[in-house]
């Protein structure tokens, strides 16, 4: 297409080139006294040259006129290409852990006057990194000064910082005045994550699950970890005073009471007194426990909690034994029946039970529970026996 129009343009100037070389008129200038006469094909060449030159001065003029700013343009572009690549080479540094270097290519980029607010910052994590306090203030400060728009930005830095280097409050300091300026978004939220879990605060590590969990900031598995580890912390924190853990873990909703809070709770339980309300947690925590979930450690604590009366022992031997139908390898319940019925003086149950824990899995505490049953038992030889394998283990 584009050589057909070629090959009718080239037909359309030979046409008028053949008409223009046929062309008898004249052109004729008049200006009393003169009279001047010329060709006309003589006049539309002259015509058409001088276009050429009047068009050709005009343009060399605006050329010149245009050169300073062009000068101008030039050294701009130069400028800021210097400084790209100058805070291109400080992040390749940075990444590099080469610190110091990369603290110099960014104050380079940054005195260049091109995107300083940037080689600031970089210049601030660098300082950072080699725990110059001084200069990571002064870094922050001439990034907000070289851009406002570098609030956030510094913000969010200050408080990561601060997280690394141990203060929480600073960080939350930090976080909260963001907040207040620009309200929060996920990063945000997870640094406060972060300085919340360092202090302890349960409530707020909670509060801030959920937000994240509701703008799709933290996968399921994750939340389920964290809000566990907070509700331990809880927990923990009530240990001595059963009334407050119980009411605690009672008001928890049943799909955050996994198994191992369910084990915490106990066990925290059994540190303040409360044996027979840790036994309960136990019980109702295995009955909840679906194919696939079962945890030694509930039925091991399970035996070491005291019971309150003869027959409420017996009931727990009894249902530790309907837990074995299901687990009969497990040792650990073994190990938990066997001291159940050492306490309820059901001597030989109690020693079949260790027995056939030490044949699933050798321990030292299984050693230690069939020798000093045995040396109860006036079995000092077979106790010895148990007391040495109990000294060759290290579990």
């Amino acid at each position: 297409m584009r050589g057909l129009i070629w090959l009718l343009g080239l037909v359309v100037l030979a046409v008028a080139a053949s008409l223009l070389a046929h062309n008898e008129g004249l052109v004729l200038f008049v200006l009393p006294p003169w009279q001047a006469g010329i060709t006309l094909n003589l006049f539309i060449l002259l015509t058409i040259l001088a276009f050429i030159l009047a068009y050709g001065l005009i343009r060399g003029m605006m050329f010149s006129v245009s050169l300073p700013a062009r000068a101008r343009a030039y050294r701009q572009q130069r400028e800021q290409k210097e400084a790209q690549a100058a805070v291109e080479e400080a992040i390749r540094l940075f990444f590099a852990g080469r610190y110091g270097h990369a603290l110099r290519a960014a104050e380079g980029a940054w005195k260049a006057g091109q995107l300083a607010s940037t080689a600031a910052l970089i210049a601030a994590r660098s300082a950072h990194r080699m725990r110059e306090a001084e200069k990571v203030a002064l870094w922050l400060e001439r990034a907000r000064a070289s851009d406002p728009e570098t609030t956030v930005a510094t913000r969010m830095i200050a408080a990561e910082m601060a997280l690394e280097l141990g203060n929480a409050q600073t960080a939350l300091t930090h976080l909260q005045e963001l907040q207040r300026q620009h309200g929060r978004h996920i990063a945000a939220l997870r640094l406060e994550l972060r300085a919340r879990q360092s202090l302890g605060d349960v409530q707020g590590v909670l509060k801030l699950v959920r937000q994240l969990e509701k703008r799709s900031g933290m996968s399921i598995e994750a939340a389920r970890e964290i809000r566990r580890k907070a509700h331990q912390q809880a927990l923990a924190q009530r240990k001595d005073d059963a009334g407050q853990l119980l009411d605690y873990y009672q008001a928890l909703p049943k799909k955050e009471r996994t198994p191992r809070l369910a084990l915490a709770a106990a066990r925290n339980l059994r540190h303040a007194g409360a044996d027979e309300a840790a036994a309960e947690i136990v019980e109702n925590a295995v009955a909840a426990l679906e194919d696939g979930e079962w945890l030694p450690e509930l039925p091991a604590l399970y035996g070491q909690l005291s019971a309150p009366s003869g027959k409420a022992l017996t009931a727990r031997i009894a249902r530790a034994d309907g837990w074995l139908l299901r687990h009969p390898e497990d040792n650990l319940l073994l190990l938990a029946l066997g001291r159940m019925c050492e306490r309820q003086q059901l001597w030989g149950k109690a020693k079949s039970y260790l027995e056939a824990s030490l044949s699933v899995r050798a321990s030292r505490e299984t050693h230690l529970a069939l020798a000093r049953l045995l040396d109860a038992l006036q079995e000092t030889e077979a106790a010895h026996r148990h007391f040495r394998l109990a000294a060759e283990l290290n579990d």
